[in-house]
C-alpha cells in the first residue's frame, strides 16, 4: 500500500496518518523527518540537502525525491508507505511518479482530507498545548478542568504564535493554490478520492480503511 494523505492544516491529516500506519504495519514518512534524518546520517543526498540549507537555498525537489527514493528502500516499507506532506507542487508530484516508476512501483491511492475552512480557522485558533507534557486542549471542544493549566501534569498551556485567524487563514489559502493542481494530477490518473474531515475521527478513519481495503 503505497499511500499519499493530504488534507489541509487542521483537518486531522497526521492524527488519521498515524492510525493508518499502526494498523496496516507501515510507516508514515514525512518529508521533514527524512531531510533532517538524511542531513543527520551523511548520506550523500542528506549532504546535497545540508549544503543547499547552510548556504541558505532551497532544498530542491530533486534532493528531497532523492531522500523520499532513498527511504523506500530500508526494510519498513517492504509493505508500503504513507506519505504525509509530499508532494505540495505538481512539479513533485510528476518528479515523485518518475522516481517510483524507475522501481516498478507506483503510488496506489491519493485521498484528501477535506474541511470546511471557517470549521478549521476555529478549530486551529483554538488550540493550546501543554508545555510540559505535550498534552492538547481547545478552547470548545477541550478545555482544561484550570484555565490555563493542564488538566495531567499542572503544566502552563501554550498556544502557537502562528495560531492566529489571520496567519491560519493565509496558510489555508496557500494550501489549496498549491494543492488543487495536484489534486487534478492524480484525479486524472484516476487514483484520487475525497473523505469528510468534518465527521468525528472515528467516522473519517472508517472512510479511509473503506477506500484502502
Amino acid at each position: 500500500m503505497k499511500l499519499i494523505l493530504m488534507g489541509p492544516p487542521g483537518a486531522g491529516k497526521g492524527t488519521q496518518a498515524r492510525r493508518i500506519a499502526e494498523s496496516y504495519g507501515v510507516p508514515q514518512l514525512s518529508t521533514g523527518d527524512m531531510l533532517r534524518a538524511a542531513v543527520k546520517a551523511g548520506t550523500e543526498v542528506g549532504q546535497k540537502a545540508k549544503a543547499a540549507m547552510e548556504s541558505g537555498g532551497l532544498v530542491t525537489d530533486e534532493i528531497v525525491v532523492g531522500i523520499i527514493a532513498d527511504r523506500i528502500g530500508e526494510a519498513d516499507c517492504g509493505k508500503g508507505f504513507i506519505l504525509d506532506g509530499f508532494p505540495r507542487t505538481v512539479a513533485q508530484a510528476k518528479a515523485l511518479d518518475a522516481m517510483l516508476a524507475e522501481r516498478g512501483l507506483q503510488i496506489d491511492h491519493v485521498i484528501d482530507i477535506a474541511a470546511d475552512t471557517e470549521a478549521l480557522v476555529a478549530r486551529i485558533t483554538g488550540r493550546s498545548t501543554c508545555a510540559g507534557c505535550g498534552e492538547g486542549y481547545h478552547a470548545v471542544h477541550k478545555k482544561p478542568a484550570v484555565a490555563g493549566v493542564c488538566d495531567k501534569c499542572g503544566g502552563n498551556l501554550t498556544t502557537r504564535a502562528d495560531d492566529n485567524e489571520e496567519t491560519v487563514r493565509n496558510r489555508l489559502s496557500v494550501y489549496h493554490q498549491q494543492t488543487a493542481p495536484v489534486m487534478d494530477h492524480y484525479r486524472d490518473g484516476g487514483k484520487f478520492r475525497t473523505v469528510d474531515g468534518m465527521l468525528p475521527m472515528d467516522t473519517v478513519y472508517a472512510q479511509l480503511c473503506a477506500i484502502l481495503g
